[in-house]
């Protein structure tokens, strides 16, 4: 079940009961809408405000679609021209499938899935589709230079339907390239994994204590032989979208909360249009540094799940403002967060002696673009560089409303029913599953990913091709961990000794098996957080073979 939202107008009045959440659903996909509740209360300089900032936020759109392939902007425009040109017959398979195809596509950002990061390859046939890209008109066929109609079929059926070409988004497989065996536009052609490895780490300076995020907003490619970084920024790649995204920025600025907003704002402008990781690193430490405006935003080149290497950012976006109410709970936990660091099961060495700066909020968020949408997080801490969260902290957000979305949807699908085993799980779930889900959430971000320290020396990218999976399940099961402890009753966040078994029992089923319905039988598991959940589940599963800690039943 995939959540969005398909305008800034996605917004009901609170305590509607009759919102219809489900919208649509085709090949693994459901499209949900989801609720804004009280935006009605916000001020209009805090209304108008949001609406800059979501109009920066549709902006970077085709940044992510480049990212994630060179060939996805040629390959949507072309079908996004037959569907508004097509004279045949729409009740034809060829056609019904050419749709699936096109929402896929909208959806995914590209060409591969969002979460198996295979390939998905189109139901009607080449011969359909070269047959339409023909009777375009020719302006409407996004070809380059003087190449004609003819050239650019050539050029792109292979990309959409031969299931060996560009198969897979980000390969992780060892003993592979990752470079030259992913499908992701991070990297030019010819570039390998040890020519990456070996351009970065000279670029790293020994003992250096405040590092930058080195090739974090740039595309690495060779020319005349030589690996050059093609920056992201004003007058660099992506110049025009920039553009404009800095346009609405500078209309937000003049409408920032306070000083210290209006501080990260101008910062995140200034790296917009130089490009310099220092200042990205400038604006991160001030934006931390805002724990008091009530709206708030991400906007820029922030996750680096999608580059094998865990060195590129692809494009994101989220524009929210704080839930009043449910942030008590967040805040409750951050007040916390040096009792959960020294009481964590781990090694003293990597534990924090002076927690700093960990902020927590719960939010409802307005609006989501690029790497946020239409596949939602429900969570998000940053920054992600590991020496601004030691010295500075970071912000951790659990976004309700997204939350909300994804539970009232579930209520009228028949799963619980089909998989949950019996009414003694049922009534846990019903009592204590959506609570239980946020406050993991809550843990998972603010302690799990703000918890711990590296030790000296050690790189943030240092596990490479493993780092985000083992960052997830780092936050997973510190969240977890937590989750059962009876602090959290003392606390007054949890209702009782037993509640949190509701969490552990989704989280066991969800990382064995319903995860896994989004993954093509034979094909490997390839995203991070569904990595990290299988790993956890998966462990537990076997290590509790004996006690019979986990037991799989049928029907």
């Amino acid at each position: 079940m995939i959540l969005t939202s398909f305008s800034n107008k996605a917004i009901a009045k609170d305590g509607n009961d009759d919102f219809k959440y489900e919208v649509d659903q085709f090949a693994d996909l459901q499209i949900l809408r989801y609720q804004v509740p009280d935006f009605n209360l916000l001020s209009l300089q805090e209304k108008e405000m949001i609406y800059y900032l979501s109009q920066a936020a549709t902006e970077g759109r085709d940044i992510l679609f480049d990212q994630n392939n060179k060939y996805n902007l040629a390959i949507r425009r072309t079908l996004e021209a037959i569907y508004a040109n097509y004279k045949g017959d729409k009740s034809s398979k060829d056609y019904q499938e050419f749709v699936v195809y096109l929402k896929r596509v909208w959806f995914s950002n590209g060409i591969h899935h969002h979460y198996g990061e295979e390939k998905f390859l189109p139901g009607f046939s080449r011969s359909f589709f070269e047959a339409q890209v023909k009777a375009l008109p020719i302006k409407k066929v996004p070809t380059k230079g003087k190449q004609t109609v003819g050239e650019f079929l050539k050029m792109i059926t292979p990309v959409m339907f031969d299931p060996a070409v560009m198969s897979k988004k980000v390969n992780q497989a060892a003993g592979q390239d990752l470079i030259q065996t992913s499908a992701n536009n991070y990297y030019g052609e010819g570039v390998t994994q040890a020519e990456v490895e070996e351009f970065y780490n000279k670029m790293k300076k020994p003992h250096d204590e405040t590092p930058v995020s080195y090739g974090l907003n740039s595309r690495l490619v060779k020319e005349d032989g030589l690996l050059k970084e093609k920056v992201w920024k004003v007058g660099g790649l992506y110049s025009p979208a920039i553009e404009r995204i800095v346009g609405w920025l500078q209309k937000a600025d003049a409408l920032a909360q306070n000083q210290l907003q209006k501080a990260y704002i101008e910062k995140l402008i200034s790296f917009y249009k130089t490009g310099d990781l220092k200042t990205f690193d400038d604006y991160a430490v001030a934006w931390v540094k805002d724990s008091v405006s009530r709206v708030d935003f991400v906007n820029g080149f922030t996750e680096t799940y999608g580059d094998p290497l865990g060195l590129k950012a692809s494009w994101e976006s989220t524009v929210n403002f704080k839930n009043i109410q449910a942030t008590k709970r967040a805040t409750i936990i951050s007040e916390n967060a040096q009792w959960f660091e020294d009481n964590s099961p781990v090694d003293p060495r990597f534990k924090k002696k002076n927690v700093k700066g960990v902020s927590a909020k719960v939010i409802t968020v307005a609006q989501l673009g690029g790497d946020c949408y239409p596949s939602t997080p429900i969570g998000i801490n940053l920054p992600n560089a590991d020496w601004i969260r030691k010295e500075h902290g970071s912000k951790s957000v659990t976004i309700e409303n997204i939350m909300e979305a994804y539970d009232k949807a579930s209520e009228h699908s028949g799963f619980s029913q089909e998989f949950v085993w019996s009414k003694t799980e049922l009534d846990l779930l019903h009592n204590y599953g959506f609570i239980t889900d946020v406050l993991h959430t809550d843990l998972h971000e603010v302690l799990g990913h703000g918890s711990g320290q590296l030790l000296p020396g050690v790189s943030s990218d240092a596990m490479k091709a493993y780092g985000s999976t083992i960052e997830e399940a780092r936050a997973d099961l510190f969240g977890l961990y937590y989750l059962g402890d009876d602090k959290l009753v003392e606390l007054g966040i949890l209702p009782n000794k037993d509640a949190y078994k509701a969490e552990y029992y989704r989280f066991m089923m969800n990382g064995l098996m319903t995860q896994l319905t989004r993954i093509q039988q034979g094909k490997d598991i390839e995203e991070a957080h569904m990595r990290n959940r299988q790993l956890i589940a998966r462990w537990v599963y076997e290590k509790g073979k004996a006690d019979n800690v986990v037991e799989f039943k049928q029907r």
